[in-house]
């Protein structure tokens, strides 16, 4: 177990393209961090330089208060679990298990011992004898995880570990794997594109886009706390309701315009909102926080709009609508709600939930100036 500690870690690829660009990131000890982010924001590149499978152009990182930049992968006491599981096919599962310790020379009753110890926790020591081709995505997922557990690394790195597996699998297996690294008490740093994921697994998360640290904070702290528009708009499904228009003071109040609808801005962020007046902002929403009916003291703010697309889930109901300036929104309501296509209606917003960005893809949160954006 260890601290994993970034510090002003730069990466460019043929001298040209920035991949990582001065990130800083501190991991405690016993800590399971998410590294989230689309495609192409950075998120493997910063794994593979910690692992050593990739050198670092500029700044340091630490293991366990050892700089590892010119130690190579082997020697960073390090366990690395793939996308791609990554097993020998001509071995058994016992051997793939087996291989690393056999590697260190460890006695052979204590592999034994600790091989199968480990493929017990994971629900494998029925299939100690076979091939990876004799099994499943989910199994050989728990194989590699198995290679990986038996070298008691200082680390556990994990490069998007789920995504082969099937929609149900990858529920299954991430609780799984919450439940291991609450018993194994490993330095964890896992990355993925999948937001649930990272809300569910981390300890904290780490949001990357165009190769920079947006934000690292607590699950619901990004999600209630964005530093930004990314940020907000990259976490949750449906992902949040961007509305462009300019904020307007009407007798001493502060309101969002956009096309003829006027937002009335809580005091809350009033004092954070006002030295904007005039200027041209972004409103954010989530899903969630838009009714069908009105909330008490704030029935003057409300978007008309009509019924684009209905998707009943069960649980929930996603309507999607056309305001009548043509912006469109989504709204997640109850899944009893008669709502139908083409239909004409209001939609009335929880100002106590509203965010307030600078225009722009990272855009700053304004809401936060003062610490106004309050937690769901």
């Amino acid at each position: 177990m260890a601290r994993v500690v970034l510090k002003n870690v730069t990466k460019v690829f043929d001298g040209q393209v920035v991949a990582v660009k001065d990130a800083q990131l501190d991991i405690n000890d016993k800590e399971f961090i998410v590294i989230v982010g689309p495609s192409g924001c950075g998120k493997t590149t910063t794994l593979r330089m910690i692992a050593g499978l990739e050198d670092v152009t500029e700044g340091t990182i630490s293991i366990d208060e050892t700089i590892v930049n010119d130690i190579p992968p082997k020697n960073r006491d390090i366990a690395m679990v793939f996308q791609n599981y990554a097993l020998y096919p001509h071995m058994s599962v016992y051997q793939n298990m087996a291989f690393g310790l056999k590697l260190r020379k460890v006695p052979k009753a204590e592999i034994e011992k600790i091989v199968e110890g480990a493929a017990e926790m994971l629900g494998i020591g029925n299939l100690l004898k076979r091939k990876p081709k004799a099994l499943s995505g989910g199994q050989r997922q728990r194989v590699a995880l198995g290679r990986a557990i038996v070298r008691n690394p200082k680390a556990f790195l994990f490069d998007e570990p789920l995504s082969n597996l099937d929609a149900k699998l990858r529920v299954t297996t991430r609780a799984e794997l919450k439940a291991l690294h609450s018993r194994l008490q490993t330095t964890s740093i896992y990355v993925t594109h999948d937001q649930a994921e990272a809300m569910t697994l981390g300890d904290r998360i780490c949001v990357m886009y165009k190769g920079i640290i947006q934000q690292v904070a607590e699950p619901m702290e990004v999600y209630d706390r964005p530093v930004n528009k990314f940020v907000a708009g990259f976490l949750g499904t449906p992902p949040m309701n961007f509305f462009d228009g300019h904020v307007k003071v009407i007798d001493n109040k502060i309101y969002f315009v956009h096309a003829n609808d006027a937002i009335l801005i809580p005091e809350k962020m009033k004092r954070d909102i006002t030295s904007y007046a005039g200027k041209q902002v972004v409103l954010g929403f989530r899903a969630e926080n838009i009714y069908t009916e009105p909330i008490e003291g704030q029935e003057e703010n409300c978007i008309k709009a009509d019924v684009k697309v209905v998707e009943p889930l069960g649980d929930k109901k996603d309507v999607y609508f056309d305001s009548k300036d043509g912006a469109g929104f989504i709204a997640n309501i109850d899944p009893h709600t008669r709502i139908n296509v083409g239909q004409a209606v209001t939609m009335y917003l929880d100002s106590d939930k509203l965010y307030v960005f600078e225009p722009g893809d990272i855009g700053k949160n304004i809401s936060l100036l003062n610490g106004s954006v309050m937690n769901s």
